[in-house]
């Protein structure tokens, strides 16, 4: 990269730093139950919701205790079951109808990282009826105040209930983009391992090294703070202590709850520190074969993290140490060895591939040059990249 793009983004993170502390961030409240939700409901005289899901999780019954819960309090609720993998534009003006339609007040995400996300574009457009999705892309653009929006994540991975993103596929032109912006976090979250036991093993994988790379790529940029980087590091060894318990026992409800723990430390260091090019590969990926988000990422964390080298071998010894993986007279070198080939590990005993079939040789050039112009200049990453220099991973990626 030459030195005139170099200065620009990283005086662009710079100033993003040093804003970090004046910036409207904050934390969802954490709900017990259905009842309590219903209950300040009704004391915002909210009285019609729409309640974002997807059909699987409506047709596996796990979404009842929560219909029955409204009922009981005799609210009004519309259900949006339109959302799927990598929300479209189109399946959010879907919801947006629904909303409309019948005069909705609030909203409530139920589902994994991709329905809350489509619930955050819903609310988004609510607000802004004027306003294109394709419009809102970037930091900022929404700056209205949504209805209230609850998330009840039912994966443990993405940590949307925390985070300031919805990640958007243009229905037309496939380009996936985030929309960032304060007024996303949702006001409530409820996390209920219960509605996570029993997830097939391959989803907790995927979703599991979603919630790692979250943890892993905010740790390693340049815009940690002490907060962010005590987050990640918990997040990064509860998913080291608990994935593999919860992949070959569904039915473990503690490294179920420990895992939606990890997502949600795991978004709260993201949502501030950002992340890398592990994600702006994978959003490339999702939006142009719609490729499942954790398992590209998956896939792509070691590779990265290889190419990154030298530049992040004491942020990895460190992870180490926390981890006790290694000792303080390892060399930071061979920690950084040793964290990569566990990941590596882990992938494997989950049955997680290493290659991305979906990928065609000659498209790589424009998915670098997506994955560059999403990454640069917001992502605080360690090394700065072109758009050539990233072809080199979707090759060592693609099977073709």
């Amino acid at each position: 990269m030459n030195i005139l793009r170099k200065i620009w983004c990283r005086s662009f993170q710079f100033i993003l730093k040093i804003a970090m502390p004046i910036l409207p961030y904050r934390e969802p409240k954490i709900l017990d139950s259905y009842e309590q939700l219903c209950t300040i409901l009704k004391e915002n005289n909210i009285n019609k919701i729409l309640v974002v899901a997807d059909k699987n999780l409506i047709s596996l019954g796990l979404i009842n205790d929560l219909e029955n819960e409204i009922i009981k309090n005799d609210l009004e609720y519309f259900i949006f079951d339109g959302a799927v993998a990598n929300p479209t534009s189109q399946n959010v003006e879907d919801g947006l109808q629904v909303y409309l339609d019948n005069k909705c007040q609030g909203i409530i995400a139920f589902g994994g990282g991709s329905t809350i996300d489509c619930a955050k574009a819903i609310g988004a457009r609510v607000v802004r009826p004027k306003k294109s999705l394709e419009r809102m892309e970037g930091i900022l653009k929404v700056r209205r105040k949504l209805p209230i929006l609850t998330a009840i994540p039912t994966t443990a991975g993405t940590g949307s209930e925390t985070t300031i993103a919805s990640v958007i596929t243009d229905s037309e032109t496939r380009h996936k983009y985030a929309i960032n912006d304060f007024v996303l976090i949702p006001k409530y979250a409820i996390l209920d391992a219960n509605l996570t036991l029993g997830l097939p093993p391959h989803i907790t994988a995927t979703t599991g090294m979603d919630a790692l790379t979250h943890s892993v790529e905010a740790y390693i940029g340049r815009s940690t703070t002490k907060h962010t980087r005590e987050c990640a590091l918990e997040s990064i060894k509860l998913v080291f202590d608990n994935l593999l318990d919860a992949y070959y026992d569904g039915k473990n409800f503690m490294a179920r709850q420990n895992m939606l723990r990890a997502s949600y430390l795991a978004g709260l260091a993201f949502t501030k520190s950002y992340v890398g090019y592990v994600h702006a590969i994978a959003h490339s990926l999702g939006g142009k074969y719609n490729v499942a988000h954790g398992q590209a990422n998956a896939i792509l964390l070691p590779k990265v993290l290889k190419m990154y080298n030298r530049k992040i071998y004491s942020k990895l010894k460190e992870i180490c140490l926390y981890l006790g993986l290694c000792e303080e007279s390892t060399s930071k070198e061979v920690a950084s060895k040793i964290f990569i080939e566990k990941i590596e590990a882990m992938n494997e005993e989950m049955g997680i591939p290493t290659k991305i079939e979906e990928i065609k040789t000659e498209d790589i050039a424009e998915l670098a040059k997506t994955a560059e112009k999403e990454a640069n200049p917001l992502y605080p990453v360690p090394v700065l990249y072109t758009a050539k220099e990233l072809e080199k991973i979707y090759y060592e990626v693609c099977n073709g």
